[in-house]
């Protein structure tokens, strides 16, 4: 007996190895013909075919009914390794930055951090997304996202977004203090609808402790997390949901890169303080004075500086950078920063605090303008 799925066509073989010895049209053996009248001849009826089996597509798995599982930010062995947030400044610079507080230029200061202040607690009548990128990684893309994300979360009443939009396993989620991931853009992609509520997307997205929300690009895997269609249908959809949206790009020349820099409100460039850095910085600010619409206009550069010991010389740098018409911040080397980990906005230091504050402001600015 042949296996339960066989038996159809064992029985299908079998009656046709019966009909075998009758030649086509007999009814009768040979030897019959003669003692016998002949009689019509009959066929025998026709084998049923095997059944054909039917390949049906499979169903989209649906997300919502089968929820991904929560994947660390970092994994727990090396969690461990971290060691405490240290400071931004040291003790010294500490002390000598509360001496300038007593002094004059302590006004100065402060009036420049309120017309910040008020240039990011600006109305905005549509969501507003920025996108933020460089010419190669490990230059401090996803910490100015962060940077950005945090001042826009201290200084607004409306709801915040960061989106990684980093195929390369970006450090976003890290940078901003998330512990887990569960939800990814692409399975937010395929969830929004236009009847959802804020309420309802906020429940595929991440809390960030000093306020505001957190969507990752993935859950922890390398590939093509998040793909230009559905970048644009998750950006699309969360402006309706999200008064500012920081977006963590992949670099230049990246496909969902190049689409964000030409769909975004306002775009921020991170050049590293080098030479080359520098350099390619400028050319690709060269390319965007190229295109139909006025990208230039809604561009900031953030010159960051990865090492205490650099030895570009930052006027000269700034000069190179700003010369085609964007504006130009400094972002010093800061401890916490280079530490690595969450960013902590009470260990930055004061400088990094500063340079924050005011590329958001630069930043929402152009992005307000864009109409």
């Amino acid at each position: 007996m042949a296996q339960d799925g066989d038996w159809q066509r064992d029985l299908l073989r079998e009656l046709a190895d019966g009909d075998a010895d009758l030649a086509p049209g007999d009814a009768s053996p040979p030897d019959a013909r003669d003692a016998a009248p002949t009689a019509p001849a009959t066929r025998s009826a026709p084998a049923p075919s095997a059944p054909v089996p039917v390949h049906r597509p499979a169903r989209p798995v649906d997300v919502r009914a089968v929820p991904p599982e929560s994947v660390p930010t970092i994994d727990p062995r090396l969690a461990i390794a971290l060691g405490p947030p240290q400071h931004g400044d040291s003790v010294a610079r500490r002390a000598g930055a509360g001496l300038r507080r007593l002094t004059s230029s302590a006004g100065q200061e402060v009036a420049e951090r309120t017309g910040y202040a008020r240039e990011l607690q600006q109305p905005v009548t549509t969501g507003r997304v920025i996108a933020v990128t460089s010419i190669r990684g490990g230059v401090g893309k996803s910490t100015v996202t962060a940077l950005l994300g945090r001042a826009f979360n201290h200084y607004r009443h409306d709801p915040v977004l960061t989106l990684e939009a980093d195929a390369a396993l970006g450090t976003l989620p890290v940078r901003m203090g998330a512990e887990s991931a569960r939800w990814s853009g692409a399975d937010l992609a395929r969830i929004l609808t236009p009847s959802m509520q804020l309420a309802d997307v906020t429940d595929y997205l991440v809390p960030v402790a000093d306020g505001g929300w957190l969507l990752p690009a993935g859950r922890g895997r390398a590939g093509a997390m998040l793909d230009v269609p559905a970048y644009r249908a998750v950006t699309l959809a969360l402006r309706r949901y999200f008064a500012v949206t920081a977006v963590d790009c992949e670099t230049i020349p990246g496909a969902v890169a190049r689409t964000a820099m030409d769909t975004c409100h306002a775009r921020v460039i991170v050049a590293p303080m080098t030479a080359e850095g520098v350099d390619g910085t400028r050319q690709v600010l060269d390319w965007l004075s190229q295109l139909p619409h006025p990208a230039l206009s809604t561009t900031v550069v953030v010159l960051s500086a990865a090492s205490p010991d650099a030895t570009l010389d930052a006027r000269t740098a700034t000069a190179h950078l700003r010369e085609p018409g964007v504006p130009v911040v400094l972002l010093p080397y800061d401890r916490h920063l280079a530490q690595g980990g969450p960013i902590h906005t009470a260990m930055l230091g004061q400088e990094t605090r500063t340079a924050a504050v005011r590329l958001a402001a630069e930043a929402i600015r152009r992005a307000v303008r864009v109409r």
